[in-house]
């Protein structure tokens, strides 16, 4: 399977994008500190690096995000908006928003590993897509591990998930409550651009 692997502090630097929304907090590198960039890009330059930062922050490839475009299009309401809806339905986005992972590469594999169910079913599939009244779950076997376990109790970190999703205090549980909204988008991003590039 194909894997985003760009070094996070030197791409989020390139795309003038805080590593924080990557789900790092203390990342960030000193080379080429005062970089010799144009000043100015020309509008098509703009446009596919508003595409390259969602594709990076959420670690899709091309061929997937062009899919998640077309299947926007079809949906009504606004195709940039549409877009963004889709992709933060993604499981491994979800895992990582419940606080079931440190960032979303870290939610990616714990998917891929089969340490997750939804409604109860075992599901290995980050880009399986959520829906209102899913239940996502640590299956039983993986909640004894350290991983899962330093997640509960009184020294447990604090996760404040957005509106959207509901964790189950002092449990490995949570549940989709709603279709996520424009505004729950935790980076910024002008959708309208990617609209735009793919528009041409």
């Amino acid at each position: 399977m194909a894997k985003n692997m760009q070094p996070i502090a030197k791409r989020c630097k390139a795309l003038n994008l805080s590593p924080a929304a990557m789900g790092y907090a203390k990342k960030d590198t000193n080379r080429n500190p005062k970089g010799q960039m144009r000043k100015k890009q020309s509008e098509y330059a703009i446009q596919l690096t508003e595409k390259q930062k969602v594709k990076f922050v959420y670690g899709i490839l091309e061929k997937q995000f062009r899919m998640y475009y077309e299947k926007a299009t079809h949906m009504t309401g606004k195709t940039g908006e549409n877009l963004l809806t889709l992709i933060e339905r993604r499981l491994d986005n979800v895992a990582y928003r419940l606080g079931f992972a440190t960032t979303r590469r870290d939610a990616r594999q714990l998917v891929n590993h089969g340490h997750f169910t939804v409604n109860g079913k075992r599901v290995n599939i980050p880009s399986y897509l959520v829906k209102p009244g899913d239940v996502i779950e640590v299956c039983e076997k993986s909640s004894k591990s350290v991983k899962f376990k330093r997640l509960l109790g009184e020294d447990a970190p604090v996760v404040v998930a957005p509106k959207w999703l509901e964790r189950t205090k002092n449990t490995l549980q949570g549940t989709v409550v709603a279709m996520p909204a424009r505004d729950d988008i935790d980076f910024p991003v002008e959708e309208h651009l990617i609209v735009e590039l793919y528009s041409k």
